[in-house]
């Protein structure tokens, strides 16, 4: 046996194992498929994270039953059944903490001007498996035997980290180019390296990623995003043009030169900043999660500096208010993007004011200006310190250790002043009530000017007694000429 068979398997030996540890659920399905007269079978994704032993709860299965034959059988045994997907032959259902899709076999066909298929039903496991994404994915497992289904030599394509399309790439990219992104995510989340072929055709054919709708590429670039190495999906979607046109703003950093002269370009500056701030994200936070605004921000934290830059006398480089600049355009992307509110919001207000702490210097900041910092980041501080941390970029070593001690610095007196003065609320030192009964007002703007007037002031000075507030309410209305009640 040579060693590819051996791994062959040996990789389906611990397939089975995996499909014997989500059992009975999987068992009792197929069961039911089987007195009903159908053929069941485990596929796609879910065979592919059997076989890299990472088997989720959420479970793919195809069958030759159609989708009213398939709500039959699952009834009465199924906790819950939805048929939302039904149109293209997806009927879904919950089993004790498993959520499982049965779709039935299909033979679709593109009219590759749109995405959406038109949904014809196929009578074979062969011709469902002919029409998947890719052959990592065109794998199946007939449950009722536990026998491996692998026209497309997707276990040899995983056991080489390999992706390539069962189909021609270029026949299997005009049916859906959403599954050129997907290329480039399955790189990013399963570490894998796509065929040539896959490669050069993604290169011809990335203006297609246009007909997709901008949710379903949102979704996509999410989950890369969400990977374990996001930077080698950016670089694939980078490469082959499809970056263009989904994230434009990233492949357009390759214009401007970093202004430390220590990357080629800012391009790959952000994506060393990408990659330290992932490093970030759980080293003092070990429970928490991918970070989904931190890596868009810090992907999208220069995009700014190809509009602003200006060459200075004398060789120099800059790229004045490239933060601001940059805040705009990355809101107009996500925006484009479909991001919810949150996310635009946020990322848009990381990219802002990640250039704010190089003021800082050598501590030479009052403490009314590190307020403001705090103030001005509310829950977006811890993200901040990330960000700003994983900016840093520059080989000489003494120049890096000085700025980590300078942020340590800040950080600490963050802490110091946080304990003292409670940042996490700062607040006037005299509420809205107080205003309107001290200057004799009614609710209406003045209240308002008065209110921020004393927290620009709580910023300044840190917490005001109650009859400093007073005095100074009573000194600006002065100067509004407002005459309070004696």
């Amino acid at each position: 046996m040579n060693h590819i068979a051996a791994q062959r398997t040996e990789a389906q030996r611990n397939a089975v194992t995996e499909l014997l540890r989500i059992s009975p659920v999987a068992d009792e399905l197929a069961a039911r498929f089987a007195k009903a007269g159908h053929r069941l079978y485990l596929v796609g994704g879910s065979v592919r994270d059997a076989l890299l032993g990472r088997l989720s709860p959420d479970l793919d299965f195809t069958t030759d039953a159609r989708p009213e034959r398939i709500q039959k059988i699952l009834s009465g045994w199924a906790e819950a059944v939805w048929d939302t997907g039904i149109e293209f032959g997806t009927v879904g259902a919950a089993k004790r903490g498993t959520q499982l899709e049965i779709t039935t076999f299909r033979s679709d066909t593109y009219d590759r001007v749109g995405r959406n298929p038109e949904v014809s039903f196929g009578d074979t496991i062969e011709g469902d498996l002919v029409r998947r994404d890719f052959t990592v994915n065109a794998m199946a497992i007939e449950l009722s035997t536990k026998t491996f289904v692998d026209p497309h030599d997707g276990l040899e394509a995983l056991a080489r980290r390999s992706l390539d399309t069962p189909a021609t790439p270029q026949e299997s990219f005009a049916d859906d180019p959403l599954r050129m992104l997907r290329a480039a995510r399955f790189v990013a989340q399963l570490d894998f390296t796509p065929a040539p072929r896959v490669v050069e055709a993604m290169r011809d054919m990335s203006a297609e990623i246009g007909r997709i709708t901008a949710e379903r590429v949102q979704a996509e670039l999410s989950k890369l995003l969400l990977g374990v190495a996001p930077r080698r999906g950016i670089e694939l979607m980078v490469d082959t043009g499809l970056a263009d046109v989904v994230l434009p703003e990233v492949p357009g950093m390759r214009l401007a030169i970093d202004e430390h002269h220590q990357h080629k370009d800012v391009y790959q500056h952000s994506l060393t900043v990408l990659e330290q701030a992932i490093d970030l994200e759980t080293r003092h936070e070990p429970a928490s999660g991918p970070d989904l605004v931190l890596r868009l921000a810090a992907l999208l934290h220069d995009i700014g500096k190809p509009a602003t830059r200006k060459f200075e006398p004398g060789g120099g480089v800059s790229f004045h208010h490239h933060e601001v600049v940059g805040a705009k355009m990355a809101r107009k992307r996500l925006r484009a993007l479909r991001y919810s509110k949150d996310v635009v919001q946020d990322v848009s207000q990381l990219v802002y004011l990640h250039l704010r702490f190089h003021g800082y210097g050598k501590g030479e900041w009052t403490d009314s200006a590190v307020r403001r910092y705090v103030t001005d980041a509310g829950d977006l501080l811890t993200r901040l310190h990330k960000l700003v941390r994983a900016d840093c970029t520059t080989r000489n070593k003494r120049k890096a250790a000085g700025l980590q001690r300078a942020y340590d610095d800040l950080e600490a007196r963050i802490a110091r002043i946080a304990e003292e003065e409670d940042l996490a609320r700062v607040r006037p030192d005299l509420d809205g009530n107080e205003i309107m009964r001290i200057l004799g007002l009614k609710p209406g703007p003045l209240v308002g000017k008065a209110w921020k007037h004393l927290k620009e002031l709580r910023l300044d000075r840190g917490p005001l007694d109650h009859d400093e507030a007073v005095a100074e309410l009573r000194a600006w209305a002065a100067e509004q000429g407002i005459e309070p009640p004696t």
